[in-house]
């Protein structure tokens, strides 16, 4: 590749050359235009300081004597020039000093936030505002917010913590969100009606996986125990399915699957597209390009939206940032995955996955916990 001087052509060159003239020109002028003024100002005080001395009686003072103290003042061409020139180093000097000052800053807060034990992302976070910091892959990125896509209007104003560690979203002294969770066979057997019991709203419940190495698509064996326990309890139920998809062929085999297992069921809410990478492994669907990604999750979504349903993508800031196109993507509902007590994430999303380590009575073990902005089962 070229470097842009190859292609300065001799008008350009030309070109440039009369900008500089005309900078040198605009210097002059100005400088002109600074001594005319200097010269009206030191007339003015000429004649103000003559007529305070005839006022005061001072009558011997010769207008010789006052010329010489303008002239004394006056500057030549090469004088005002270097005057504009230490001028110009002086405002540089305060820029340099108010940069370097506001670095010094800077690197103190990032000190002292790390010596307090906060995470060096988290701590990033704070200076770029615009950004979306976040790791990925071993190394830090910067991801310019995208002014483009909805944003959510949560504020931590009105999250509140319970004593056993449940989020709550709070409005006028109300608690305005829904409770739920989201199980797998990693739970086990599960007693629904202690679960209600427990104030869960809603479950997602997971229909299918495939395989991340072998790409086998399998049916959760705990799935039918789960969806009849929940609807019999009276919690809305959703589902999903974890996709390791990697062409069409595969994306439509699994919406297939998911539509034929949840037809006898009452599905109030919707059915999620979970699309994530394999950390600490080689998943299938690690290799794809961001559009690859994107374009599986909105056939799958289509697919079941076609079908009657309401489709909604589970995804969490890595993904949203780095691994699918959220423009392709808008018309579709959010369930955000994010394990922390604050609104970082700028988008919009109606439901929000808050920990992997929750407690709720009738599940042995640690179960996800949700809270959803909206109610789920409502058109």
């Amino acid at each position: 590749m070229k470097s842009d001087l190859e292609y300065i052509d001799d008008d350009e060159l030309y070109g440039q050359s009369k900008k500089i003239r005309r900078r040198k020109k605009r210097r002059f002028s100005r400088a002109y235009t600074i001594m005319a003024l200097l010269g009206c100002l030191l007339l003015l005080v000429a004649v103000m300081y003559l007529g305070m001395m005839l006022f005061t009686g001072a009558g011997d003072l010769e207008a010789e004597d006052v010329i010489a103290e303008i002239e004394a003042v006056t500057y030549t061409q090469q004088e005002m020039d270097e005057k504009l020139r230490e001028a110009e180093e002086a405002a540089a000097n305060q820029a340099e000093e108010a940069a370097e000052a506001r670095a010094a800053e800077i690197l103190g807060g990032i000190k002292n936030s790390l010596e307090s034990g906060v995470s060096t992302v988290e701590t990033l976070r704070e200076y770029y505002p615009e950004h979306l910091v976040l790791v990925s892959g071993g190394q830090f990125h910067f991801v310019p917010v995208k002014d483009t896509l909805q944003k959510n209007n949560y504020t931590e104003d009105c999250l509140n913590i319970t004593e056993s560690g449940e989020f709550q979203y709070v409005q006028d002294g109300q608690v305005v969100s829904y409770k739920g969770i989201d199980v797998s066979r990693h739970q086990g057997t599960i007693d629904w009606q202690k679960v209600a019991a427990d104030g869960v709203e809603f479950a997602f419940i997971r229909v299918a996986l495939r395989g991340y190495g072998t790409g086998k698509l399998v049916e959760d064996e705990y799935f039918e125990a789960n969806v009849k326990g929940a609807i019999n309890a009276g919690i809305k139920v959703g589902v999903y399915i974890y996709s390791q998809a990697i062409n069409e062929e595969e994306v439509l085999e699994e919406a297939a699957f998911v539509l034929e297992k949840i037809a006898p069921y009452k599905i109030e809410c919707p059915v999620v597209y979970d699309v994530e990478m394999v950390s600490g492994a080689d998943g299938r669907m690690n290799r794809l390009t961001a559009e690859e990604r994107t374009n599986l999750a909105a056939l799958f979504c289509q697919t079941i939206e076609n079908a009657g349903y309401k489709p909604m993508i589970y995804h969490n800031m890595e993904m949203a940032a780095l691994k699918i196109n959220l423009e392709e993507l808008e018309a579709y509902d959010k369930w955000f995955a994010y394990y922390n007590s604050n609104f970082y994430y700028p988008y919009q999303y109606d439901v929000w996955q808050y920990s992997e380590k929750g407690k709720i009575d009738g599940i042995d073990g640690d179960v996800d916990l949700n809270i959803s902005f909206v109610p789920l089962w409502e058109e």
